[in-house]
């Protein structure tokens, strides 16, 4: 009789396991987000939400339509950030995409322009309009477009890393 119980304590234990969007240092990069993003673009990245301070702004950013990235600053930077919108248009889980290099979100011949477009983005802080090719896990191409990028901003107002966030897309 113990050992039916021990499995149902198990999976309970699973089952109420924290979403890894929502650890503490997951919540301190969504707000990072979103504080950047309103830095760069004088606005809110989240239309009707309650601002980066709001102790929804984690929850809200991961379940918003628009599709939000952010990577590191490393020199091949791996992605630190997906919202729902990401992981479902790229087909993977969070534990697949997030830590990935982000350069494998584009398929090899379309890295060149992709680096060039984050170039840019870095050196203004910001950028918008840009359209490219990207692909999922399966395989499935997808065009984006009016994509905007910005500089996340760390402690001692030193860069940290990219975001991108795009509401337009569609299958090739």
């Amino acid at each position: 009789m113990a050992k039916p119980r021990r499995r149902r304590l198990r999976r309970l234990a699973v089952a109420q396991a924290a979403a890894p969007w929502l650890t503490p240092g997951k919540q301190h990069l969504a707000r990072c987000i979103l504080n950047s993003f309103e830095r760069a673009f004088g606005r809110p990245l989240l239309a009707g939400g309650d601002g980066a301070g709001s102790p929804h702004a984690p929850q809200e950013l991961f379940a918003a339509d628009t599709v939000v990235l952010a990577h590191d600053g490393g020199a091949d930077p791996a992605l630190i950030y997906a919202n729902a919108a990401a992981l479902q248009l790229w087909e993977r889980p969070w534990a697949e995409l997030i830590s990935m290099p982000s350069r494998l979100t584009a398929e090899p011949q379309e890295r060149a322009d992709r680096a060039r477009m984050l170039a840019t983005a870095l050196r203004q802080h910001a950028s918008e309009g840009y359209t490219g090719v990207r692909i999922s896990k399966s395989g499935r191409r997808f065009q984006i477009h009016n994509a905007r990028l910005w500089t996340l901003w760390g402690p001692g107002d030193q860069p940290c890393g990219q975001a991108a966030a795009f509401s337009s897309w569609w299958w090739l």
